[in-house]
């Protein structure tokens, strides 16, 4: 445990330093050491990243680096860690890199030999996850769905039938029409869940089918307020006696005429279904 406890700061070396999502408390120890003692903090936003100092009582050199000069900055960076400096990565809230900038700069130093080490921390998909009640065990972070509703609606269809878990980070504004393409291309029945300002004062999670969920946010103008989180119930293939009424009655025609695997197929290419729902189901009322 001594060693896990060590503070000591390392010479050219990149740490990669979560800051909370919303309540201050979450920081960690060896976060608040880090900032402490690195020569330079790489912060998204100085100005934020400042208060979170202040608070703290922390006086350290600042340098900013965003999405708009990361590729330029990551150079002036990685030749100071070559010169023996350490540096933290911040960014306005959360992991770094998880939709935040830092992935030129990261991949910089991989390529350099510039040691990187990560902290572990707040972020916001993992929480919000962690309390969604939908299976965790397998995931997809999908970040922010694209602006436009085509575009969105392209990346929804595209995910339609993943079975894991889906992510997605999304903004106050854009909600109510991500919610709508959402319930449009998965289909009202989707289980959804809403995780709205983690952490803060008013964090909220709810969870619904997203028909009913997007009826509960058009009622209060304050449930799509804030940082947002939506955790999507991953595709779950029909059961057999979830299949078409149509299908099941040309099954047991041509079955009556062919053997079963070539009347399952011909059946799944009539009706767009799969053919080894029908071929099992078909077996399951011979035994039956």
């Amino acid at each position: 445990m001594k060693q896990l406890d060590r503070a000591d700061i390392s010479a050219s070396t990149l740490y990669i330093v979560p800051t909370p999502i919303g309540n201050l408390g979450d920081i960690t120890q060896r976060a608040l050491t880090v900032l402490t003692s690195v020569d330079l903090i790489a912060a998204e936003d100085t100005r934020h990243t400042g208060l979170l100092l202040q608070h703290f009582a922390i006086n350290a050199r600042l340098f900013a680096l965003h999405d708009h000069n990361e590729q330029q900055k990551a150079e002036q960076l990685l030749a100071k860690l070559q010169e023996g400096q350490s540096i933290a990565l911040v960014s306005d809230a959360g992991t770094p890199l998880i939709n935040d900038p830092g992935y030129h700069l990261v991949r910089r130093c991989r390529e350099a030999g510039i040691r990187v080490v990560p902290l572990p921390g707040a972020c916001a998909a993992i929480t919000a996850l962690s309390a969604a009640g939908l299976p965790s065990d397998r995931f997809c972070y999908e970040g922010f769905l694209p602006a436009k509703s085509k575009a969105r609606c392209d990346t929804l269809r595209a995910l339609e039938q993943e079975p894991r878990t889906l992510i997605f980070y999304e903004s106050t504004h854009r909600l109510l029409d991500s919610m709508q393409d959402i319930a449009t291309v998965l289909g009202e029945d989707r289980y959804v869940v809403l995780a709205r300002e983690i952490t803060k004062t008013w964090e909220s999670i709810q969870g619904a089918p997203i028909g009913e969920l997007l009826a509960w946010v058009k009622e209060d103008e304050n449930r799509r307020k804030g940082e947002m989180v939506l955790i999507i119930e991953g595709f779950k293939a029909p059961a057999d006696d979830a299949l078409p009424a149509e299908a099941l009655r040309t099954l047991a025609l041509l079955q009556a005429e062919l053997p079963l695997k070539k009347a399952a197929a011909l059946t799944a290419e009539i009706h767009g279904v799969k053919k080894n729902a029908l071929y099992k189901y078909a077996l399951d009322q011979q035994e039956g």
